[in-house]
């Protein structure tokens, strides 16, 4: 009888593992993807990007900046090893975007239905969720 629980609970474990795995990587790659698109966007200063930065008064620059470490951010958290590196990558994200918030807010530039606060915050939550249900291989 307690072979029987014991395989019970082996079996519960190891599917909550399993769907873990997959919430981790499913949110982790819309994370990489959205991240990735929008620092290309950056850099190459393509679509909105630079009404989007220079609305708000920053310079054109910040675009090469701010591409540069999105792009830098999603290759720390895609690849494996460097659980330290890939802690500031998250760090990095989570202000990354909540700057970006709050910079549109305080330039009272919303955006359409407050997109240009939504969306980083959108992103923020994603990189709050990827870092919350990586697995410990990927932990300090």
């Amino acid at each position: 009888m307690s072979a029987t629980i014991a395989h019970e609970k082996n079996t519960k474990v190891e599917s909550l593992s399993i769907g873990r795995k997959a919430a981790y990587w499913t949110v982790t790659i819309i994370l990489a993807f959205s991240m990735a698109l929008s620092g290309i966007g950056q850099l190459m200063r393509y679509g909105g990007n630079v009404d989007l930065v220079t609305d708000i008064g920053f310079p054109l620059y910040v675009t090469n900046i701010l591409g540069a470490w999105k792009l830098l951010g999603v290759i720390a958290i895609i690849m494996p090893g460097l659980p330290r590196l890939k802690e500031w990558a998250y760090s990095g994200i989570f202000f990354l975007m909540t700057g970006a918030a709050l910079s549109h807010a305080f330039a009272n530039d919303y955006g359409d239905y407050g997109f240009h606060i939504i969306l980083p915050l959108v992103y923020a939550a994603l990189g709050i969720a990827s870092w919350a249900l990586r697995p410990k291989s990927r932990r300090l």
